[in-house]
């Protein structure tokens, strides 16, 4: 088959880096262009030289961008939708991986963005881009709205539960221990390594964005409060939700949920194992993949199910689940591109 051709306009962050890694690798897709104001006429090695061998590309301006059949905006929040009149004529299918098309609630958007939405008559045209949650809805889609990554692990590992009513009509609790490349590649004094090392600090104890994304996704109306702690990792997102469960219900039913809303998934591994010491998702061990790790365990005193999530923050969290949503809405094998298993140790 013809390959696709496909530009990224903001390629040299860790977002844009990734999906572009991914690209290259991609047998139905060819990246043409990858834009960079700031590294404009280097070789684009010379940001991510992971990629020595595998391109001979340079970056680019936007200014140069040429028409492709996929266009794959990976901009800081705010950029997409303001200037989205510079992009749409030049790609058939376009993917966001910002915020900027996520929430579809203009009153939600404007409390955890601080903003009106800049282009809200564009929303409706866009897909999000969770492949568990719209598969049917992204089958033909021209416009990708993936989602956020911490968004990703809580929903996740929520949404079994939840969509089958399994649940008490209590609050959920969600702590995320979140990598530093979640930030992005811009640095700050937050990013800088003797305030990041060794240390895991709470950046938002209360009000994180991605909670928009959980009220828009998540069935039912359970009050839920979210917490996200950086740590000194690099890659990865390990996600605790807690809720409880009504009398009578046992882990056979809970693993039951799983299985029903899960049991087809081909990124999405439960882990319930008994002994050893990797009886529990773990971000390690889906670095650089697009699997969900998600595990539960039941305190059977009181109901309460945690439920756990691991992912990469980079992959399943943002160009992993790019990339399968490209893959459903060219009608292509759903795992195309996406095959690597992790490593070990």
């Amino acid at each position: 088959m013809t390959k696709l051709k496909v530009g990224i306009v903001g390629g040299s962050g860790y977002a844009g880096g990734e999906f572009l890694r991914l690209a290259l690798g991609h047998p139905n897709l060819e990246v043409t262009q990858v834009t960079s104001e700031r590294n404009a006429g280097d070789p684009i090695t010379f940001v991510h030289p992971n990629l020595r061998g595998r391109t001979n590309l340079k970056f680019r301006r936007m200014a140069d961008l040429e028409p492709v059949d996929v266009l794959v905006l990976a901009l800081p929040h705010g950029n997409a939708a303001k200037r989205f009149h510079q992009f749409a004529g030049l790609a058939d299918t376009i993917i966001d991986l910002s915020a900027d098309f996520r929430i579809k609630d203009l009153d939600l958007y404007k409390k955890y963005y601080d903003e009106d939405h800049p282009a809200p008559e564009l929303l409706d045209q866009w897909v999000y881009g969770n492949p568990e949650l719209h598969r049917e809805d992204l089958k033909g889609a021209k416009r990708i709205a993936c989602a956020g990554c911490f968004a990703t692990s809580a929903i996740l590992a929520l949404y079994p539960l939840l969509k089958l009513g399994v649940p008490q009509p209590k609050d959920i609790i969600i702590t995320g221990l979140v990598g530093s490349s979640a930030a992005g590649a811009s640095s700050s004094d937050a990013s800088h390594h003797p305030e990041r090392d060794n240390s895991y600090r709470v950046y938002a104890a209360t009000g994180h964005r991605h909670y928009a994304e959980l009220r828009q996704e998540l069935p039912g109306n359970f009050p839920i409060h979210m917490t996200a702690i950086a740590g000194p990792h690099v890659r990865g997102i390990l996600t605790t939700a807690q809720l409880w469960i009504p009398d009578g219900y046992s882990e056979r039913d809970v693993w039951g949920a799983f299985r029903e809303v899960y049991g087809s998934e081909p990124f999405i591994r439960i882990v319930k194992v008994r002994k050893g010491i990797h009886r529990y998702p773990d971000p390690k061990l889906v670095s650089g993949t697009n699997y969900c790790d998600i595990g539960f365990e039941i305190d059977q005193d009181s109901g309460r199910v945690v439920v756990m999530s691991a992912i990469d923050n980079l992959m399943k969290g943002t160009a992993g689940h790019a990339i399968q949503s490209l893959n459903i809405a060219q009608g292509w094998e759903e795992t195309l591109g996406l095959e690597f298993a992790g490593l070990h140790p």
